[in-house]
């Protein structure tokens, strides 16, 4: 039968102290909710996320997956049951987005547990090494008696070391029953989802738990709890990188997205940082200091150190891109080089060409951004300024310093700066007219 996973994502986020909703909130390159969705459609049929009023935003991030809206903040369990008429005829699990790190091998878990037939509801639970205020679990996993949150636990209540996650995997029956049933008798007059618990002992039926690491379940409400899930996310994604091949000479302090791609002997050095939308080739090294967004990367190419690759730019094969060049919206052919200082914004670079030091092509006037075109094998020489639109044609060669203003047909050489003049003694006259200005 059809399992559906809700999710609830309508709270504010108060403690982040933000005006972006919490679950927008990045984690790897990607906001916090689209970690969640991805693990949920890998085990659940379909998924319905919970959003609150006047958050567009949440549901443009939630898409295409269907959205209920939580017009009036009442409580996670009022939360939950906005989404009954979707709740189909099999399990539902209700998920919370702020535990976004929950991977898919734990969600099975719960949904096994569930699958196993003896216990009506199934809540996920962890051991964390500081439990601070987090409800506990009060009973044995496979028979749970309560959960008290820790205001009003005992002394020996909070001394158990079993935690409330609050995740909840119950049959569409039942858990739409006894989310109907929640009354908001507590002191924040909220109707907590955590109740269904004591319903479903009412029932006679049995409550088990499925412990899962802490680190994939504990919430994240502030901004210090941001970071540290992007640490452990950011060690997740270095291991599975390294596992596929590529070597990190410093794993530490190299940060990925969730979506860069990473063929079989990448090498990365210290403090290569990447934004989303990033492929890499095999055999490609990536010098230190270096940052890439929104590119493709070809195989055998070498990159910084100081680099900056922005979106929209693609490397071929063997490609070189040295210290201080910034590329963004570039094409560079196989084995083209661009070594040193220099910036080539919406522009194609063809194979074999090199691009001398200090070179930049002018794409901007203040109003539209142009192209620049260089053919295969071409020569651009040092502190070259390229005005687009403009085309260099194959084999080329522009003399150093020149700026390029016109098209440059195939095999020429363009030469745009003045000429050269030399004044015999005149520099030193200069001097000596300037000694004298200065001692009067």
């Amino acid at each position: 039968m059809q399992a559906t996973a809700v999710v609830l994502a309508a709270g504010l986020g108060t403690r982040m102290r933000s005006a972006v909703p919490k679950v927008l909130h990045r984690i790897a390159g990607q906001p916090m909710l689209r970690h969640l969705l991805a693990s949920c459609d890998s085990v659940f049929d379909q998924v319905v996320v919970v959003v609150g009023p006047d958050m567009a935003a949440v549901q443009q991030a939630a898409a295409p997956h269907r959205c209920v809206v939580q017009a009036e903040r009442l409580g996670t369990a009022h939360a939950a049951l906005q989404a009954a008429a979707w709740f189909g005829e099999g399990d539902v699990a209700v998920l919370y987005a702020d535990n976004a790190l929950i991977r898919p091998a734990t969600l099975r878990r719960l949904r096994e547990r569930r699958a196993a037939g003896d216990a009506g509801l199934v809540l996920l639970a962890m051991c964390p090494a500081d439990p601070a205020q987090y409800g506990r679990v009060v009973g044995r996993a496979d028979d749970v008696e309560r959960i008290v949150e820790w205001a009003d636990a005992s002394p020996e209540e909070r001394a158990e070391g079993l935690c409330n996650a609050g995740a909840l995997c119950a049959s569409a029956t039942d858990m739409e029953r006894w989310l109907r049933a929640i009354r908001a008798d507590n002191a924040k007059g909220e109707h907590y989802l955590t109740d269904a618990v004591a319903l479903a002992r009412q029932e006679g039926r049995r409550v088990a738990a499925v412990e899962a690491p802490a680190e994939e379940l504990e919430g994240i409400n502030s901004r210090a709890e941001l970071a540290a899930a992007e640490a452990v996310m950011q060690g997740w994604l270095r291991t599975a990188a390294m596992e596929a091949g590529v070597t990190m000479t410093d794993p530490t302090s190299v940060f990925l997205c969730a979506d860069t791609m990473l063929a079989p002997d990448v090498v990365l050095e210290p403090n290569v940082v990447f934004g989303p939308g990033v492929s890499v080739g095999r055999g490609t090294e990536i010098h230190a200091f270096s940052r890439l967004e929104g590119c493709t990367i070809g195989e055998d190419c070498e990159i910084g150190p100081f680099a900056r690759i922005r979106p929209g730019t693609v490397l071929g094969n063997r490609a070189r891109v040295g210290n201080f060049v910034e590329l963004k919206s570039a094409t560079l052919g196989a084995g083209a080089k661009a070594s040193h200082l220099s910036y080539l914004g919406d522009a194609e670079v063809g194979e074999r060409t090199n691009i001398g030091a200090g070179t930049i092509t002018c794409n901007y006037d203040g109003y539209g951004k142009y192209r620049t075109t260089i053919g295969a094998g071409a020569f651009i020489g040092s502190d070259t300024a390229l005005v687009a639109p403009v085309r260099v044609g194959d084999g080329a060669i522009t003399a150093a310093g020149s700026v390029i203003t016109e098209d440059v047909a195939a095999d020429a050489l363009a030469i745009a700066r003045g000429r050269q003049v030399e004044k015999p003694g005149a520099a030193a006259a200069l001097r000596e007219r300037q000694r004298a200005k200065a001692r009067k």
